[in-house]
């Protein structure tokens, strides 16, 4: 029988900028991402029956349903957007939430298909909601769990090949700070990230060019798989479990590009963390540009648009940039002072309408916190 120790609950959860560490989740590696300051939010209201009514801001149709359509063999039947929402329903009744129906209302600020985690946002503040109408653990200390229930909906649910970075940043990122995770064995740390302190923003630059990780045949997806391919060459579970000595047993200049990208990111992730310890923002830029030369050549994630992204930042005083949130398109973000953003702002646009794109969409972000619970009665 359902429990519901609540009539409604509200909760927001945000999207996420990853500072350094792309591919690496899936991989066994490191990451450091962190929260920012746009997501979304999910209201969430009890039913005396099991009918399920969700409706979003970005469709003008809501969808309605019953708690028993919540199984793997109807997922294609259910609009895309519908998934990720029904994914996490699905989820937390396979983890033994006592799930009632539910009328959802869900709204974002976040572009889709941009790199910043809109999917994993809209999964937490579900997830969230949900959580608190029936009374489940909410706390710093339950969240990798919840964390790990919204990842199982995106990949099992939807069929997004993601690692969990995603969910982890939108649930457990604290104000000024950086999540590292290690995903070898997912352990967790604050990294303090003072840039307001130091002057600094993040600059976000949306290239307008959407990428798509539930597309089985998306670049990402493609990565994924060479990966594993690579992996199992190695007889490893993971390629970012790897030595550098090992790529030399891998055959293909595929594999050991791939390989090479895996392991140098990880290692580029523990050099971000001491450069912010040392407060070396000029090393910290370096690096970030480091990344995006990998990410490009060994592991050809990038495009046409990021790299004019990267570069004209670089050329307009950003201490470094690279692509962000997986590649194949989205975004770019820049390191830059916060007297600077303006100018490289202004030489972005103006490259972007000099190669004929699009403007593209900018914002300058800062470390923010993560989810929670706005309210419930």
């Amino acid at each position: 029988m359902n429990t519901v120790n609540r009539a409604t609950a509200t909760a927001q959860a945000p999207g996420r900028v990853n500072l350094i560490g792309d591919h690496t989740d899936y991989n066994g590696g490191l990451c450091l991402p962190f929260a920012i300051g746009l997501g979304t939010t999910t209201a969430a209201r009890a039913r005396g029956d099991d009918r399920l009514r969700i409706r979003t801001s970005a469709y003008d149709e809501a969808w309605t349903g019953r708690l028993g359509d919540l199984d793997l063999a109807n997922r294609a039947t259910l609009p895309t957007w519908v998934r990720y929402v029904a994914g996490v329903l699905w989820a937390a009744r396979e983890s033994g939430w006592p799930l009632p129906g539910l009328d959802l209302v869900i709204e974002s600020e976040l572009p889709v298909g941009a790199g910043l985690a809109s999917s994993a946002a809209l999964e937490c503040s579900v997830a969230m909601a949900v959580g608190a109408l029936v009374d489940r653990p909410l706390d710093p200390g339950s969240r990798p769990s919840i964390a790990e229930l919204c990842r199982r909906a995106e990949t099992d649910f939807v069929g997004a090949p993601t690692g969990g970075m995603d969910q982890l940043a939108s649930l457990l990122a604290l104000p000024e700070h950086a999540l590292l995770v290690d995903f070898a064995d997912t352990s967790l740390r604050q990294v303090p990230l003072p840039l307001r302190e130091a002057g600094l923003v993040v600059l976000v630059i949306d290239t307008g060019v959407a990428h798509e990780l539930a597309d089985a045949t998306s670049g990402y997806a493609e990565r994924r798989a060479e990966c594993d391919a690579a992996a199992a060459v190695l007889g490893l579970p993971r390629l970012g479990l790897a030595w550098a000595d090992d790529l030399s047993r891998l055959t293909e200049e595929l594999h050991q590009a791939r390989g090479r990208h895996v392991l140098s990111e990880s290692a580029r992730v523990e050099d971000a963390v001491a450069a912010i310890k040392d407060l070396d923002w000029d090393r910290l830029g370096a690096t970030l540009t480091s990344s995006h030369a990998s990410l490009s050549r060994d592991f050809a994630a990038s495009t046409p648009e990021l790299d004019l992204a990267v570069y004209t930042a670089l050329d307009a005083g950003a201490l470094g940039a690279r692509l962000t949130g997986g590649g194949f398109g989205g975004a770019a973000i820049a390191l830059v002072r916060a007297e600077d953003v303006d100018e490289v702002q202004r030489q972005v646009d103006e490259a972007f309408d000099d190669n004929g794109h699009p403007a593209p969409t900018q914002l300058a972000v800062l470390p923010a916190a993560g989810a929670a619970v706005l309210a419930q009665a």
